[in-house]
């Protein structure tokens, strides 16, 4: 039995969803928060019980730590799970929840703390052994102060270099420096860039790695001091520096090289005295060396492609260990335990030739499946696609025993996809699934800004054919076909039970 027994998702969305499906397994209720934009959302209507936040935008409900703990109160929540993004690796989130007697499931402030500062994550990794990229953190190890400091460091590492934000993520507030002359503004821009962003402009300097892989590291640690990893996840497929397609494991790591990962990755976990789901993220150079990115305190979107090949649910996993339980297997065990190939692909709603969002009705829509298909959606016919938050519409997921079989299912399971009233970047995943390089593994971090013309020429339609095939996905509808239906919204101050919200 579990000891929690009443969950708060503090996110939305497919991840809000995917958390509470485990928890309904584990016999746990769950309790989903809303901003009023999303009062009609699929998370909201899965879940045992909803409470609205109130506002419109992400900065005006689900990042206000006050209210997801009035939420916690008002509904009876004895735990939260954060899932990923918003409050997810927040430090004082978790400190607000200890202090409410709110079991958080995840790492703790302090772990959060020495991984969420790029600079106090290099330093903690490099005394336990982990392989950085050759780089300075500054002065003190708290970044530089000016660009001439950085600049001496930077000729002393070698060009071309990378200036990294220390607070951030996502590419924000990097720069690539390829030439001396280029390297004052680069180091203004990216200053600006990292306090606009994370409201914190110190910056390092690190060597550039020429056409990396991207390759992360799962670990998973428990209150009794075990620490396990789950091999590797290959993320390279990216753009703007955001992942677009993850497959595990990876054509570029063999079984000594994922051991070594493994082992340093562990490690590093250890090195904060980490606690739950995890991601240790690497680049590895073509010559085989590989060297610490950054952890991740959370769970990750591509979590599924590891759930696969191992046959695990890594969400009950977190809900077990944050309960006081030890982990299920040791690492002889959980490494035993690997089979297949898995794929999983990002479904936006987006303009593929552009990358830019595509909010919107879904008029339309039919879920592919079959055979090793797992769709984790969070929309449903008749809903929105709102501005106000990304754009992901699904994660789709397949396995297959082999590499070449997992592209053909994945490639199948994008042709049943069909949504319509939006954009989506279903035929841009179909493209790229059928590129030679990509389907040989012949691919680095490099690989979509090197290959983009020739895939959006295999995107682009002929005209009509989009429109002709909604109008057919519509027309085969039968005017009786039942829809999913809602109680009245909730108002803003309260909160109700949505136990009955199946048909």
């Amino acid at each position: 039995m579990s000891k929690i027994k009443r969950l708060l998702v503090a996110n939305r969305g497919e991840i809000a969803i995917r958390v509470m499906r485990t928890c309904r397994e584990m016999g746990i209720e769950t309790v989903a928060v809303h901003s009023d934009t999303d009062k009609a959302a699929l998370h909201v209507q899965y879940a045992d019980y909803s409470y609205s936040l109130g506002g419109t935008t992400a900065a005006e409900s689900y990042l206000l730590i006050d209210k997801i703990l009035e939420a916690c109160r008002v509904t009876g929540a004895d735990s939260v799970h954060p899932g990923y993004g918003f409050l997810s690796e927040n430090p004082l989130f978790v400190e607000a929840c200890e202090k409410a007697g709110i079991l958080f499931v995840g790492p703790s402030a302090d772990s959060m703390r020495v991984m969420g500062s790029k600079t106090d994550a290099r330093a903690a990794v490099t005394k336990a052994g982990t392989p950085v990229v050759p780089g300075s953190n500054g002065p003190e190890g708290q970044g530089f102060p000016n660009a001439a400091s950085a600049l001496a460091a930077a000729k002393g590492i070698g060009f071309p270099v990378l200036i990294k934000a220390a607070a951030g993520g996502g590419g924000k507030g990097m720069r690539l420096v390829s030439e001396e002359s280029d390297f004052s503004n680069a180091f203004d821009g990216a200053k600006r860039e990292a306090k606009s962003s994370f409201g914190d402009d110190r910056v390092y300097v690190e060597k550039a790695i020429i056409k990396p892989r991207h390759i992360e590291i799962q670990v998973f640690a428990d209150t009794q001091g075990n620490v396990i990893h789950l091999g590797e996840r290959d993320c390279s497929i990216q753009r703007r520096h955001q992942k677009v397609v993850e497959e595990a494991p990876s054509v570029a790591v063999d079984d000594a090289l994922r051991e070594k990962m493994g082992k340093a990755a562990v490690a590093a976990a250890t090195s904060c005295d980490y606690v739950g789901a995890g991601t240790v993220e690497f680049l590895l150079a073509d010559n085989g060396e590989f060297y610490f990115l950054e952890m991740n305190t959370r769970l990750q979107v591509e979590h599924p492609v590891t759930e696969m090949i191992y046959g695990v649910d890594l969400v009950q996993w977190q809900i077990e260990v944050a309960e006081g339980k030890p982990l299920r297997y040791s690492q002889s065990e959980i490494s035993q335990m690997r089979r297949g190939w898995a794929l999983e692909c990002r479904i936006y709603a987006e303009d593929s030739v552009r990358f830019m969002p595509s909010p919107g009705k879904i008029l339309g829509l039919v879920e592919p499946g079959g055979p090793y298909v797992r769709n984790d959606c969070g929309v449903y016919e008749g809903g929105e696609v709102s501005v106000y938050y990304d754009p992901m519409i699904s994660k789709l997921i397949v396995w297959a025993d082999t590499r070449l079989g997992a592209i053909a299912r994945m490639k199948r399971a994008l042709h049943e996809y069909e949504l319509v009233g939006i954009q989506t970047n279903i035929s841009f995943h179909i493209s790229l699934l059928s590129n030679q390089l990509f389907v040989d593994g012949q691919y680095d971090t490099g690989f979509l800004d090197r290959e983009h013309p020739e895939l959006l020429n295999a995107v682009l339609e002929q005209p009509g054919e989009t429109a002709a095939r909604a109008a057919v996905l519509l027309a085969n509808k039968a005017d009786n076909r039942p829809s999913i239906k809602f109680k009245q919204p909730q108002k803003a101050s309260g909160w109700r039970n949505f136990s009955s919200w199946r048909q």
